[in-house]
């Protein structure tokens, strides 16, 4: 799986992200500065993450206007795989990429502790690597991931099965509607994600529940 990751002012989690990458595709990703327009011809694209630009103004707002966006919604319309990550997801929805807004966890508070997820969706390239249903373990390390969308958007994303991963069992961590911690875009093939897959991938991490989702994306 040949793998770009887009690297932006202010991101701590791009070094894992590539780890992740290059330990289970088993090739080390292109790695893309944000000014570069040029993105090379790849499988996935991935925005990991952190705090673009120290999150100022909104979280992900000037991020979404780097120029290596455009390439980045161009390679979507094409088809190509697109995942963000935390700080990554906020940059899709800034970028209009995937539906729906991230604001400050309800508790005003950053949170960074393990939480359960539900796999939505597990008809998805991003997916099928779970069981529809399965719920599995991921940490989460955020300050803005409430996630947001008005009632027609709301009704849109759980109606065409958009939503990939919820929170499970009560471990919402930051207050997001319908416990939605991942949502696709209409075509499925970009994803936006509030936990970090990529911190567990391997026994040194504590578990492997992450894997799957890489493993899912080298299948397809």
């Amino acid at each position: 799986m040949k793998a770009a990751v887009v690297v932006f002012p202010g991101l701590n989690r791009d070094r894992d992200m590539i780890a992740a990458l290059t330990k289970i595709g088993g090739e080390a990703p292109a790695i893309v500065w944000h000014k570069d327009a040029e993105i090379p011809q790849v499988d996935l694209i991935v925005i990991p993450g952190g705090f673009s630009y120290g999150d100022y103004l909104r979280v992900g707002a000037i991020a979404a206007r780097s120029p290596a966006m455009d390439t980045i919604r161009e390679r979507a319309a094409a088809g190509v795989k697109v995942m963000g990550v935390c700080n990554g997801f906020q940059i899709l929805s800034e970028a209009g990429l995937v539906p729906g807004v991230l604001m400050r966890n309800a508790s005003l508070k950053f949170v960074c502790r393990e939480v359960k997820l539900s796999v939505e969706n597990a008809a998805t390239d991003f997916t099928r690597g779970y069981a529809q249903g399965q719920v599995i373990r991921c940490p989460v390390a955020h300050h803005d991931g409430n996630y947001f969308a008005d009632a027609e958007t709301l009704a849109a994303v759980e109606g065409n099965g958009q939503v990939a991963f919820r929170y499970a069992e009560g471990t919402n961590p930051n207050g997001s509607i319908n416990d939605i911690a991942g949502v696709f875009n209409a075509s499925r093939n970009v994803l936006g994600l509030m936990p970090h897959p990529e911190n567990l991938i391997e026994s040194a991490h504590g578990g492997t529940d992450g894997r799957n989702l890489f493993a899912s994306l080298l299948a397809a």
